[in-house]
């Protein structure tokens, strides 16, 4: 009875090793055709055959149901269709057991692209930590993040995941940290603490001195505080620092050099604006309103006129000049004058 009972359980273990045998070898013949299908589908990927790489892809997880990269991609392609399906790919990845870093990296980063395109960017935030949880120095999830923060205007935890990115990448982002300060002054200008917002303002400036805006809004508060010299100061530099939107404080300066009793100086602001930025119409127009002020109308004219060499039918510098002619010129001069300007302008319009 023993010797049976031995029998049978030997053959019982027996059967049991042949299984696993065959099981690992049927395993092992699936990997080569598994693996050579998921090179092809990743050259069609690359080749821009979507419909192929999606028929590859299928293929190779059903020859290999653990081929978790290939799972990866598929969610990853399915994605711009089907978002829903792509998280659901994506999420049942996240269950597999054993996973290397790199893989789970990649799981996350699907993850959190798959819910910002559902619209869900709590979900995708969350995935996106996630991902910067298990790689300390991903610098997609840092950059990722750095974006989040400012969307949800978390000054301080942007500027300190960019200092994190900084360090990592070795390049200076001091225009960006910059940024955060001015955000934060602005804060707190709403909220009525124009000294705190100062402080941030001044911060802004010592991370990077060309930071236009900085200037900008504290010449805004030292305006407020009636200091109009050092408002002054910090306008100019604003409009200095940049020519695209410096016209914004133009009336500012002119209405606080006025007010100093500092006028003249009016004139040689705009200059320096022009020395650095020839093309700047606003500059130039004025200029040329300070100049007829002053009762240099040939001087302003001559200024128009150089700036429009090359310019041909540009409408603002005409009317301006019609302006400047008004005192010197007969009605019937400026009837022809201004019907010349509208047959310039009716006629690009009909271009």
């Amino acid at each position: 009875m023993s010797n049976t009972v031995n029998v049978a359980l030997v053959s019982v273990l027996f059967c049991i090793s042949l299984c696993i045998f065959y099981y690992r070898r049927l395993k092992k013949n699936k990997s080569p055709e598994a693996n050579a299908l998921y090179t092809d589908a990743l050259n069609s990927m690359v080749r821009g055959e979507k419909s192929k790489t999606i028929t590859l892809l299928k293929q190779v997880v059903k020859n290999d149901s653990n081929h978790v990269s290939a799972y990866l991609q598929l969610g990853n392609i399915i994605r711009e269709e089907n978002p829903e399906q792509a998280v659901k790919i994506h999420q049942s990845l996240t269950v597999r057991p054993n996973l290397k870093i790199d893989l789970m990296v990649d799981i996350h980063k699907s993850l959190a692209i798959d819910y910002e395109a559902l619209k869900q960017l709590d979900k995708a935030k969350i995935e996106a930590e996630k991902v910067l949880s298990l790689e300390k120095r991903n610098l997609w999830a840092l950059s990722y993040l750095i974006k989040n923060a400012e969307k949800e205007k978390e000054w301080d935890k942007a500027a300190n995941l960019s200092k994190k990115l900084k360090k990592i990448t070795g390049k200076d982002n001091n225009d960006s940290l910059a940024e955060f300060e001015v955000y934060k002054g602005l804060e707190k200008i709403k909220e009525g603490d124009l000294d705190l917002a100062k402080v941030y303002f001044l911060k802004a400036i010592n991370l990077s001195p060309n930071h236009p805006k900085s200037y900008k809004y504290l010449g805004d508060i030292y305006a407020k505080t009636r200091d109009l010299v050092k408002a002054v100061e910090n306008w100019e530099s604003y409009a200095l620092k940049d020519f695209k939107n410096g016209f914004q404080i133009f009336s500012k300066i002119e209405s606080a050099l006025f007010d100093l009793g500092r006028y003249s100086e009016v004139e040689n602001f705009y200059k320096r604006i022009l020395d650095n930025d020839k093309k700047n119409f606003q500059a130039i127009i004025r200029l040329a309103n300070v100049l007829e002020e002053k009762g240099e109308r040939v001087e302003a004219i001559s200024l128009l006129d150089n700036f429009l060499i090359g310019k041909e039918g540009d409408v603002r510098t005409d009317l301006m000049k019609l302006k400047l002619l008004i005192p010197t010129s007969t009605p019937i001069e400026l009837s022809q004058k201004l019907d010349s300007i509208l047959e310039d302008l009716l006629g690009r319009n009909n271009e």
